[in-house]
């Protein structure tokens, strides 16, 4: 029996957007992925842009999920570290900064040249990486300087002395490229260069790194220090919306934002910020979840990850697991439930294969309601979805489709449904 309690749902493929790639027939790889469900909602639905990054702010997914939550970046955002922080549970003393701390691996050519031959030194698990972090702390940590463990290669460092002078770079924007004048500057800043020096010296040798070379695995043989920031000041969603939610990421950067927003953070066994990713247990999770709250975020990493690779064969999979694995199943379970629900379907940025890195485009999404879809919704089991699509969602289809200034016109009309 239906009721009137509307639940809302937003499902973000991180990276999705691209650009037309020749050897796809100009077509984007959102074009070109199999995506029946979301072509089926996009039939069904209404298609929207949104400036997820606002003018002055680099694209990142920091502040393109921000938006995504309603939140204007100019009005909280003080680094994207400090959100991680929040995700790991670390508390930022009032003169401390946050700084997000990869595993990387570094490789010299040249003449005293280094290259970024991997910003996520192979995707390394997080056990190793665990141990590698917890190594640092121990010949390296003080008052004054803190390691703490996160996910796979993404952890962090606290920062209580001078850094001044330090311009920081995310890796990802500088994959297969010469980072030599950038890893100099780096290693001018008094203090912080001789740690990050220090740090690839113990990482050198660490038996951890002995073995994946060994397996033909990229080391993680330096730390890259980025994002840096002090604690943000956010009101939650029950004070600015009157709505509860629960966030479902991999990733610390995303929890850490639903920290900040008051949200309940679900922690899915086998998560994964890339292909292997559990997403049975995120859709089994995010319809539990409105069991007990208004709204549900899922996110899923791995289009960004494959993008900052430049791999096409596997940004076309993580584009179609998406759709099969989380829409669709989101889609179908929230049919079953009988409640009224509206469902945006998204991303927070593009990431296009040829750059590797974020841009700031105009996002496109859907926006369904189910109390607007009149026709037969006889396709709860997904039968039907590839013929009754009906519409596509993808970056050209949504071009001339009303664009949205910024995230708080995204709640609200997420909220409202006008």
């Amino acid at each position: 029996m239906a009721t009137s309690k509307m639940k809302y749902v937003i499902l973000v493929g991180d990276g999705m957007g691209d650009l037309p790639i020749e050897s796809l027939s100009g077509r984007t790889p959102l074009e070109a992925a199999e995506t029946p469900v979301m072509d089926f909602l996009a039939g069904r639905g209404r298609l929207f842009r949104l400036q997820t990054i606002p003018p002055g702010f680099a694209p990142g997914s920091d502040v393109a999920n921000l938006s995504l939550l309603g939140y204007r970046p100019a009005e909280c955002y003080r680094g994207r570290a400090p959100l991680e922080a929040a995700s790991l549970g670390v508390s930022l003393p009032d003169d401390a900064v946050a700084f997000r701390c990869n595993l990387v691996t570094l490789e010299s050519f040249g003449e005293q040249q280094l290259r970024m031959l991997d910003y996520s030194a192979g995707h390394i698990d997080t056990a190793t990486a665990g141990r590698l972090i917890a190594m640092l702390e121990k010949e390296l940590g003080d008052d004054y300087c803190r390691f703490y463990p996160g996910l796979s290669y993404r952890h962090l460092l606290v920062w209580r002395r001078d850094y001044a002078g330090l311009q920081t770079v995310p890796p990802h924007d500088y994959s297969g490229q010469d980072v030599s004048e950038l890893w100099r500057h780096y290693l001018q800043i008094p203090g912080l260069g001789e740690v990050m020096s220090r740090a690839s010296q113990l990482l050198a040798v660490a038996p951890e790194n002995s073995r994946r070379r060994a397996a033909g695995q990229n080391p993680a043989n330096a730390i890259w220090l980025w994002g840096e920031g002090t604690s943000p000041s956010m009101a939650t969603l029950r004070e600015r919306f009157k709505i509860t939610g629960a966030i479902i990421s991999a990733v610390d950067l995303l929890k850490g934002i639903g920290v900040c927003a008051g949200m309940e953070i679900i922690n899915v066994p086998g998560a994964t910020d890339y292909l292997d990713n559990n997403y049975v247990g995120a859709v089994s999770a995010a319809l539990d979840a409105l069991e007990r709250h208004d709204l549900v975020f899922v996110h899923i990493a791995a289009p960004d990850e494959v993008s900052h690779q430049g791999d096409l064969p596997n940004k076309l999979r993580a584009i179609a697991d998406f759709d099969l694995q989380v829409v669709g199943p989101m889609l179908a379970g929230l049919q079953r439930r009988g409640e009224h629900f509206r469902m945006a379907v998204t991303m927070d940025h593009y990431t296009p294969l040829s750059l590797r890195t974020h841009v700031d485009l105009p996002v496109p999404f859907i926006l369904f309601d189910s109390r607007r879809d009149t026709r037969d919704p006889a396709c709860a089991d997904g039968s039907c979805w590839q013929e009754a699509a009906g519409g596509s969602y993808s970056e050209r289809q949504a071009q001339s489709a009303p664009l949205l200034d910024d995230g708080y016109d995204f709640i609200k009309l997420l909220l409202s449904g006008d």
